[in-house]
């Protein structure tokens, strides 16, 4: 494998895909380049997207931004379906400004399928939120439904490649000739994502029970960092989503690599993505860096982190974590360092506190404060003007009317909550402020009234 460049884009890896129980090495699939390929090339016609099949081979391509395939509400000009880009809330956990937010939408659905879309876009939902840390942090998400109505029921591609089919996103097998890339309109995507409240993760979801999918890992207009297609009647499609999202949330590496003696290069220098390094296990510790605090720990996806050499494409000059997370196989955990991360990017979209009293409203002792804590085991605490209020630590609804004062009444006073996820699955120290949240309101102790 060579490091390729195009222009001055460097391309780097996306989604790694193998089946269930296979790990080691990992061959290019037949007609697929074994190199990195993630960015979006000059012009943004095209992207580069990862190839898996079922038998657990993988590689890489580049496939076009547009659809050949593409019909209905998606392209310009053509108007909609009834009911076509109709939002509905899967799970709604608060505001999205609080909230990471996932946006899953259909292909090859018809206007009769709808109800068929919505049980598949429900049932990915519970296989991503199944893997840890997303079922500790459920609470932290929105996931929002658009409809997507299509003509044709089904994807082009399935079952065969003569076969097409008129589709709302132009979802198609046999993408660049390769029969299980599962590619997309990223341009269609896009419009649907746009009718969201908010998105953060998009996942496409389409009408077959054929094995494929694609991980678009690039940064969209939109501010999210990558698009999963997935098959919705196929049971391994879930764990494609949840690799996705270690490299668009947790800013992942991939941890396989390709056969062969290729040397990672050191004019490259230090990856930046937490789970690759090329210091040894040794050298993390001595140097304080990256996955050094989980040294010799048991991780949840088997073995002991240490430093195993072999990921990021390359058979040499890189070191993994465990010898086989999620990041390197589907049908496996994130290994704790990659929990950390993942738990990390939650919190670059969603908030350990909420409330649904606004921040900054005035408040005065006649009635209740409530708060939200959507991570089990987060720390509640309250104060006045800075002064500690440990009779109400822990309490989510508070009496106004039984806060004490300082000071004379009439005086203008600040309430404020403060949240701190204490989970032991992070302890990078320089992480903590974002697991913390503060909250404060303005709050007057009126002047008592005196009867004549």
């Amino acid at each position: 494998m060579r490091h390729r460049r195009f222009g001055s884009i460097v391309l780097t890896g996306a989604l790694a895909l193998v089946a269930p129980g296979t790990a080691p090495a990992v061959a290019a699939s037949p007609g697929v380049a074994a190199s990195p390929a993630v960015a979006t090339f000059p012009g943004g016609s095209r992207h580069g997207v990862e190839v898996f099949g079922e038998d657990g081979s993988i590689g890489r391509a580049t496939a076009p931004a547009a659809s050949p395939y593409l019909t209905g509400g998606g392209r310009p000009g053509i108007a909609p379906a009834a009911g076509d880009g109709e939002v509905t809330p899967i799970l709604r956990g608060g505001e999205p400004a609080g909230k990471v937010d996932v946006v899953v939408m259909g292909d090859g659905y018809t206007a009769a399928e709808q109800e068929r879309f919505h049980a598949d876009a429900a049932a990915k939902w519970r296989e991503l939120s199944a893997v840890e840390p997303y079922a500790t942090y459920r609470g932290l998400f929105n996931v929002w439904a658009v409809a997507t109505v299509s003509t044709d029921s089904g994807i082009t591609g399935d079952p065969d490649r003569a076969t097409v089919r008129d589709t709302a996103l132009g979802s198609y097998f046999w993408c660049e000739d390769i029969e299980r890339l599962l590619c997309v309109d990223t341009e269609a995507v896009e419009t649907y994502a746009a009718k969201a409240p908010q998105a953060d993760l998009v996942l496409v979801v389409a009408n077959t029970a054929k094995y494929g999918g694609a991980g678009y890992n690039v940064a969209f207009p939109l501010g999210y960092d990558g698009i999963a297609t997935v098959a919705g009647g196929n049971p391994k499609a879930g764990q494609i989503a949840v690799h996705e999202t270690g490299h668009s949330l947790g800013k992942l590496a991939d941890e396989y690599f390709y056969d062969g003696d290729d040397v990672y290069p050191a004019e490259l220098g230090e990856p930046a993505e937490p789970n690759i390094s090329t210091s040894t296990a040794d050298r993390l510790a001595r140097d304080h860096a990256k996955w050094y605090r989980w040294l010799g720990r048991t991780s949840p996806d088997g073995g002991v982190v240490g430093g195993y050499e072999g990921g990021g494409y390359y058979p040499k000059g890189l070191y993994r974590p465990t010898e086989n997370s999620i990041m390197r196989s589907l049908g496996r955990e994130f290994n704790l360092p990659g929990r950390e991360a993942m738990i990390a990017g939650f919190y670059r979209h969603a908030v350990p506190l909420t409330s649904p009293t606004p921040a900054g409203t005035p408040l005065t002792r006649a009635g209740r404060l409530t708060v939200d804590l959507p991570v089990p085991g987060t720390t509640l605490t309250w104060s006045v003007d800075g002064r500690d209020l440990p009779q109400l630590r822990g309490r989510t609804t508070i009496n106004l009317a039984t806060v004490p004062f300082p000071g004379p009444p009439g005086r203008p006073h600040t309430l404020t909550a403060t949240a701190t996820d204490l989970t032991p699955a992070v302890l990078d120290r320089t992480l903590r402020p974002h697991l913390t949240t503060t909250l404060t309101w303005p709050l007057t102790h009126p002047q008592p009234t005196h009867q004549p």
